[in-house]
């Protein structure tokens, strides 16, 4: 049975998003393909044949693609990301930051954007710089030179499109969290995972034809990646129910209040945040050493794959960092228990006030030292398999975390489309019928 428009007023604006989300997603993916001036392709294409699993691979998952072709959009969104880290660093440090983002209201979260982009800017230039320096030196495996002509007139060109490419993938994440559905910037990461996939699977059979993989070993890797993917459901929607009762209270001859309710307490309330946030500050610093030449930070650059220890420690204390400091921002606990007396509710056995900030505050501690776990098990766990069976990059568990997460927070701002909208309908119904009445 079909839905017309009528019956649901909110489906033809959600049907816009939807195209408005396609439409731009579409442009970031043209953008990809589009490279700078004077590199040489197939050179290029030599370069990155083996780098898979390194910081390369990483850097090129997270841009879409972009870097392994040295596109105009080849830092992706990996310099907005780094701002941000920055400038929620700061603003736990800064009382002016502090202040534009809790007393100014919308207009102060409208200046951090706007220092954000200012950040962004910043970063791109260095990367920028970094990764045409780099690029100069990069020879293919039969000697051929990725640039055409190295020099400062190559670097000024790379420089200038990469921070434009960019400000301009910045743009349609904005947009697409404006005038699209979901959030742009997730989106953009999530649909450069998923554009991915087809050559990983590609590069799979491949090695199972030359006999590099055997067929069991995909087989327990596709088994793997199921269990994965089921855990990563489970745990995204478990979460902790603190219940909640409303004081009873007398209006006039009225009894008001004594409802039951329950304050709902996810386990991983950062999200997706945490391994995007760890990644991009290992990638960083660990990209610019590659494009070194000095021999000792080369050296050291190669105790930062991906696959080895001391990059996966490194990850999973970036991990537990970014899951305590991102759950402090978005949830405070003190202001979750002035509100629930301010409204005469109480957590059973527990003194409004103080008190029940106290135990909201262990409550939350203990999900996110567990929730910290179950990020690091999901992002580690697989990057060992992939080491040992040798399987491509975009099977790891970032990934699959990242595209987990970011669908099911598309589809519940679905849900909450489409059931706002037909609230907006039966009231907009309501207002014709008594008129005329």
């Amino acid at each position: 049975m079909s839905i017309s428009n009528s019956a649901n007023p909110g489906l033809s604006e959600l049907k816009k998003k939807f195209l408005w989300t396609f439409f731009l997603l579409a442009i970031f993916r043209v953008g990809v393909h589009l490279p700078i001036p004077g590199v040489d392709g197939s050179a290029l294409a030599d370069f990155f044949a083996n780098a898979q699993n390194t910081l390369f691979g990483l850097f090129d998952m997270f841009s879409g693609g972009g870097l392994k072709n040295l596109s105009v959009f080849a830092l992706g969104i990996m310099p907005y990301i780094s701002a941000s880290i920055i400038l929620q660093l700061l603003t736990v440090v800064s009382p002016e930051l502090k202040r534009l983002s809790k007393e100014e209201g919308a207009a102060g979260r409208k200046k951090i954007t706007q220092y954000t982009r200012y950040g962004t800017v910043l970063i791109a230039l260095i990367q920028g710089l970094g990764i045409a320096v780099g690029v100069e030196s990069m020879t293919s495996p039969s000697g051929a030179s990725v640039v055409f002509m190295p020099g400062w007139g190559f670097r000024l060109i790379t420089v200038i499109t990469l921070t434009a490419g960019t400000v301009f993938v910045m743009w349609l994440g904005e947009k697409i969290t404006e005038r699209g559905i979901g959030n742009g910037i997730s989106l953009i990461i999530c649909a450069g995972i998923i554009a991915g996939l087809p050559s990983g699977i590609g590069k799979s059979f491949r090695l199972v034809s030359a006999g590099d993989v055997s067929l069991f070993t995909v087989i327990v890797v596709v088994l793997v990646m199921a269990a994965v993917l089921v855990g990563i459901t489970f745990m995204e929607r478990a979460q902790r129910r603190i219940p909640i009762h409303y004081a009873k209270r007398m209006v006039g001859r009225k009894m008001y209040g004594g409802q039951t309710s329950h304050l709902p307490l996810r386990i991983n309330t950062a999200g997706v945040i945490p391994p995007i946030f760890a990644s991009s500050l290992l990638m960083f610093p660990a990209t610019i050493a590659n494009f070194s030449s000095v021999e000792f930070i080369n050296n050291l650059a190669g105790y930062f794959r991906p696959d080895s220890i001391l990059y996966n420690l490194f990850f999973i204390g970036f991990i537990v960092f970014f899951c305590f400091f991102y759950t402090a921002i978005v949830f405070d606990p003190k202001d979750i228990a002035e509100n629930l007396k301010k409204q005469g509710a109480f957590v059973p056995g527990i003194r409004p006030g103080f008190k029940t900030h106290e135990y909201i505050d262990k409550v939350l501690t203990r999900l996110t030292l567990w929730g910290s776990i179950y990020i690091s098990t999901v992002c580690v766990l697989p990057m060992i398999l992939m080491k040992q069976f040798n399987v491509p990059f975009y099977y790891g568990g970032t990934s699959l975390l990242i595209v987990v997460g970011v669908s099911m927070d598309t589809m519940s701002q679905v849900q909450s489309h489409l059931i706002s909208g037909r609230y907006d309908g039966l009231l907009a119904k309501a207002k014709i019928k008594g008129r005329r009445g």
